[in-house]
């Protein structure tokens, strides 16, 4: 039976302060750093490490994180912690291959960094993909989701009041703010995040007899991150032809995500921040996941499973903490909302606003961003009620995602570590992929004329715009040696690098941390086999 959540004045007033606080802090603290583009759009270069760590993991959960994955760890067990493990492998990649070549174009977002490596063609085309995601996926989608979390712990609560008092909450800081004032605000939340995580997973646990019992109840395989290739959510090769890459999309060139490293004071700041931010991700399967799991053992004939992580708070946890995990719920839609209402700015700003106005000033670029902000986040608050329309909030983000990013996924991998790839090829396989990848989804997401699953459907699109890329660069005009110079990884590289790396301290050198990262992901996998 679903108890109500019930909030005393206690719980009331730590939410409330933690809203004023949460947005009042960062613009106060930050309130030096957002004059001129660089420092509204990229805070100014002034990231460290800590604050791009947190502000990576605030703006990766989502208003649905505790409520959805407490609810699949019911549901179906822990496979879907796969999203979050590989994510920090996919960081690792991240930092040795692609972000040092970010740094070092002085980019401020993704599409003007293939502009760089290959046309403008390419770069609007990425661009206005880009904005479309922002607005009516990542923007509309975690108000969405934001709401139904509300709706779950407030029955009768509007979906479009939900949505407009979250807009706001999200909107005020990227608004007034900017980048500096939305990543000191994820630093806050993720720290609330894990606050309120650890109280629901140390108050589950303590209400079961033992983890045997849990080992006992739970149905087979649920407490296995590896599932069954004939598994019908999360077949262990759809980790490798689908999972892989929809992350390497997400964490490596979505500009929601890199642009906080892109503010990053240095490229070192930038790796180990990435690194710090894979640790990070690790702990969700305790935090988020096996709480729903636990929930099997105390309340076995719950009949919807986002009602999960609301039984499990108006039942174990004490007034008080109630406030706290409300607070948690906040930061984990707000954070995502914030940041990519900035990123979305920083498209229309640098990827249009300036190359057609080239003579607008810096204050004039910053006005232009501010009044992006507030025109995507309206476009936003209204698409957001119609997502109830699909089938479910998944769905509607995956089934996107695999038809749509491969593409991109090819012009970032192809275009640095392949020299012959031409901005004929990128453009030919970026087009051609996406006509492609918009006639698959119609046929088999929409119409459903014959079954793929999803992680299946990435990999064929990625190895169609693969071969695209390179048939079009064979078959066209070769770009001028000085278009790649600079652009490409070679091994020589990495040598010199290693060089440079023989005097730095173990604690400061980002390889040793990669290999920790990746042991320590390596040894929980594998525990939980």
């Amino acid at each position: 039976m679903f108890k109500t959540f019930e909030l005393t004045t206690l719980d009331l007033c730590i939410l409330i302060g933690y809203l004023i606080l949460s947005k009042v802090i960062p613009l106060w603290l930050t309130r030096e750093k957002k004059s001129g583009s660089k420092g509204y759009f990229l805070g100014g270069k002034s990231f460290t490490w800590p604050m791009i760590g947190f502000s990576l993991f605030a703006t990766n959960m989502s208003g649905s994180s505790f409520v959805g994955l407490a609810g699949a760890g019911y549901a179906g067990g822990i496979a879907v912690y796969s999203y979050e493990w590989m994510a920090a492998i996919i960081l690792i990649f991240f930092i040795f291959f692609l972000l040092p070549f970010y740094i070092k174009s002085g980019v401020f977002t993704m599409p003007e960094f293939l502009e760089r490596r290959y046309d403008h063609r390419v770069r609007r085309i990425f661009s206005v993909i880009l904005i479309f995601f922002a607005t009516f996926l990542s923007s509309a989608g975690a108000l969405y989701a934001g709401a139904l979390v509300a709706l779950i712990l407030f029955p009768g609560t509007p979906i479009w009041l939900g949505v407009l008092v979250l807009a706001l909450l999200a909107g005020v800081l990227s608004i007034f703010g900017g980048l500096s004032a939305v990543v000191m605000s994820d630093t806050i939340q993720a720290v609330v995040l894990f606050i309120g995580g650890a109280i629901v997973f140390y108050y589950a646990m303590d209400a079961i007899p033992s983890w045997e019992a849990l080992e006992s109840a739970a149905p087979e395989g649920a407490l296995h991150i590896i599932q069954p290739a004939d598994d019908p959510d999360l077949p262990w090769p759809g980790l490798f032809t689908g999972l892989l890459f929809i992350g390497i999309y997400f964490w490596a060139t979505d500009q929601a995500m890199v642009q906080r490293v892109l503010g990053a004071k240095s490229l070192n700041h930038g790796r180990m921040g990435a690194i710090f931010a894979g640790f990070l991700k690790l702990p969700i399967l305790f935090i988020m996941v096996l709480p729903g799991v636990i929930a099997i053992v105390l309340y076995p004939d719950l009949q919807t499973p986002d009602l999960v992580f609301p039984t499990l708070v108006a039942d174990l946890i004490p007034v008080g903490l109630k406030g706290v995990i409300l607070a948690a719920l906040v930061a984990a839609i707000t954070s995502s909302v914030d940041s990519v209402l900035n990123s979305t700015s920083t498209l229309v700003t640098m990827d249009f606003v300036k190359p057609f106005w080239p003579d607008i000033s810096d204050n004039g670029l910053v006005k232009a961003g501010r009044i992006t902000t507030l025109t995507v986040m309206i476009i936003a608050v209204l698409w957001a009620p119609q997502i109830q329309n699909f089938p479910s909030l998944w769905d509607y983000f995956q089934s996107t995602l695999a038809y749509t990013t491969p593409p991109i996924v090819a012009l970032f991998i192809g275009g640095i570590f392949w020299k012959g790839a031409n901005r004929h090829g990128a453009f030919a396989s970026l087009v051609l992929s996406l006509i492609l990848g918009i006639i698959g989804f119609a046929t088999v997401e929409v119409m459903g004329l014959f079954y793929i699953h999803f992680l299946y459907s990435a990999a064929i699109m990625l190895i169609f715009s693969f071969v695209i890329l390179i048939i079009g660069s064979k078959l066209s005009t070769a770009d001028a040696p000085e278009k790649t110079e600079g652009m490409i990884w070679t091994p020589k590289l990495w040598h010199e690098e290693t060089k440079e790396l023989k005097g730095v301290p173990i604690w400061n050198n980002y390889r040793f941390w990669s290999l920790l990262l990746f042991i320590t992901t390596a040894v929980i996998v594998g525990w939980f086999w």
